[in-house]
């Protein structure tokens, strides 16, 4: 058997992961084309490198079909219910850093912080019959960290595509979305809420607990670990 290790399968994330691994001496590296996606391993035995999107790779844990991955600590919270029985968190990587975040309009003057959205939400649901809808791909993640800091009031739309874009396309009053700069939010007016970060995100290694591991993969990961710095 072979140590699975699922790694990002293009932009910044995997060519950043690549350059953490080389940086401890494990040397990973494309073999093919984009759409191949195949791949090898130099500086270690027993370790197979697979590529899969960011958003693929919770799922493969919790399988247990990769034994190892690397993702956003956001994507592994938010797909992953009780992701701690699932995975354990290796390792912060120090990048690929984003805040998950809720934002409002800019012209809600009078809607500064999760207080304010309460007492708004529940006017516009007085007002227009329904609920404030919030725009996310995070449903898990925002739904706990609303019903935490006592918002009522609202639901939640799911989005797939430009979420920024939803309340300019009025299919959402707010959103709840990654952000890394703020950029795209002001170009899109909006703004975001004082205190309101959902999560702190970075790219994570993290391994299976569902992993099947036999003798020589524990003694391959003995020696992958010591090579990373990992407490095993």
């Amino acid at each position: 058997m072979t140590i699975k290790l699922g790694v990002p399968s293009k932009g910044r994330l995997m060519e950043k992961t690549f350059d953490w691994f080389g940086e401890r001496g494990v040397s990973l590296r494309r073999t093919g084309s984009e759409r191949e996606y195949a791949a090898a391993v130099e500086g270690v035995d027993g370790l197979e490198l697979v590529l899969l999107s960011a958003s693929e790779i919770p799922r493969e844990l919790a399988a247990g079909r990769i034994h190892m991955g690397v993702t956003g600590s956001d994507l592994v919270r938010d797909k992953l219910a009780l992701w701690q029985e699932q995975v354990t968190e290796m390792a912060l990587l120090g990048f690929g850093h984003a805040d998950l975040i809720i934002a409002v309009p800019k012209c809600w003057a009078d809607v500064e912080t999760l207080d304010d959205l309460d007492a708004v939400a529940a006017s516009f649901r007085a007002e227009h019959g329904f609920r404030l809808r919030i725009a996310t791909k995070y449903h898990h993640l925002v739904r706990e960290y609303l019903r935490a800091n006592g918002v009522a009031d609202y639901q939640l739309v799911d989005s797939q595509g430009a979420t920024e874009g939803t309340v300019k396309n009025l299919t959402a009053e707010a959103v709840a979305d990654i952000t890394s700069t703020g950029e795209t939010l002001r170009a899109n007016h909006l703004k975001i809420l004082s205190g309101a970060v959902v999560h702190k995100s970075q790219a994570t290694l993290f391994k299976s607990r569902r992993a099947q591991w036999s003798d020589s993969d524990r003694g391959n990961f003995r020696v992958l670990a010591e090579k990373l710095g990992l407490s095993g």
